[in-house]
């Protein structure tokens, strides 16, 4: 692989351009940080560019090697997710009943403070309360 093929490769993927730079490839705006591909002295290294500064984190003798690496990190979705417990799955699906309860009972002592509020000492108004008189 080469370069330019990288470069197909990559935006047949769906990786925004943003997220690499790749000598004499187009690329999109420039994010904080992106990978960064180009040929130094003979040698092809790839990094990452922030804030202006480039850091090399590997070299390799070829450009295909250079750019399989590259393309293995910015196409790796990570180790596919791990199917929960039937313990957790029980969690997630009934843990929420202790919560919603203490909400309720919450819910339903503020409405009981504020019925005893209002029994007690009604506002004039319409239920809004005024302001103190001018004294």
């Amino acid at each position: 692989m080469d370069r330019f093929e990288l470069c197909r490769a990559l935006r047949s993927a769906g990786v925004p351009e943003a997220y690499y730079e790749i000598q004499d490839c187009p690329h999109g705006p420039c994010t904080t940080a992106r990978y960064f591909l180009e040929e130094r002295g003979g040698l092809w290294v790839v990094g990452v560019q922030e804030r202006g500064t480039r850091e090399v984190w590997e070299r390799f003798p070829d450009e295909d090697r250079a750019c399989r690496w590259l393309h293995d990190r910015l196409t790796d979705e990570g180790p596919p997710p791990v199917p929960p417990t039937a313990e957790e799955m029980d969690q997630v699906l009934h843990g929420g009943e202790g919560t919603q309860r203490r909400a309720r009972e919450a819910l339903d002592r503020a409405l009981g403070e504020a019925r005893g509020r209002t029994a007690e000492e009604p506002r004039s108004g319409g239920g809004r309360a005024q302001p103190p008189p001018a004294g």
